[in-house]
């Protein structure tokens, strides 16, 4: 007995060890991104300067709820990083029952669209976290989601909300309707699959927009008959 609990300490010692150097590896990767590349506020303030910007509040509510839904359904209650989600991520690969799901949070993608770091290495997942974190300290939630949604590419060359909404429908963002909301919540997983920019794409768009309205329908945010109505809209009105 004396020799298990020897070996489950030793085992504890070695992961917090083993923890504790990540983490300070990740800070001092993250100290190394802000100084090649910019604070986060120098990067915030530039978008936000921007003559694109879209504020939360010029948002459409079905955008907000619909991208929330697909990409980080915990957003308004985690700290940036939503450690809930990165086990459901691992076991939504291999339970077919399960919405599929990535582990990043809305939090964390915007960390990364902001430094540029769209093919992570294990360097910038590290300090991703120190990122996130920060975001969250500084800003709020309504401020991190309006960055999002203009940093993130919605296919096409459009990067960010205004441009995507004016480029594919002619329209402002607040003027978006629910099935053109629903649709654009699930470019971005894969912009170039599912930007509306052939019959082709389109289709797979749509597709995507089922999960989006599915994802809508499992968290609350809309019942099945108003999901398949929306679904049954033309996005081009």
């Amino acid at each position: 007995m004396k020799k298990i609990l020897h070996i489950f300490l030793a085992m504890v010692v070695v992961l917090s060890i083993s923890l504790a150097s990540l983490a300070f590896y990740g800070y001092v990767q993250f100290q190394r991104f802000s100084a090649q590349t910019g604070s986060l506020t120098t990067l915030v303030e530039q978008v936000e300067n921007s003559d694109s910007y879209v504020e939360y509040h010029d948002l459409p509510n079905t955008l907000i709820r619909a991208t929330v839904s697909i990409e980080d359904h915990r957003f308004f209650e985690h700290d940036g990083v939503d450690y809930i989600g990165l086990v459901r991520a691992i076991l939504s690969q291999i339970n077919e029952n399960l919405l599929k799901s990535g582990g990043s949070t809305i939090t964390q993608q915007l960390a990364k669209n902001l430094y540029g770091q769209y093919d992570s290495n294990l360097s910038w997942k590290l300090a991703e976290f120190f990122f996130a974190r920060e975001l969250e300290s500084h800003y709020s939630k309504s401020e991190i989601f309006a960055l999002y949604v203009n940093v993130i590419n919605y296919g096409n060359g459009y990067v960010g909300i205004k441009e995507a909404s004016e480029g594919y429908f002619g329209k402002e963002p607040a003027d978006l309707s629910d099935a053109q909301c629903t649709i654009l919540a699930g470019i971005p997983q894969v912009p170039n699959k599912y930007e509306l920019t052939s019959t082709e794409n389109v289709q797979d768009a749509k597709e995507r927009q089922k999960l989006v309205l599915d994802a809508m329908v499992e968290y609350k945010y809309l019942n099945q008959t108003q999901a398949d109505e929306i679904y049954a809209e033309s996005i081009w009105q």
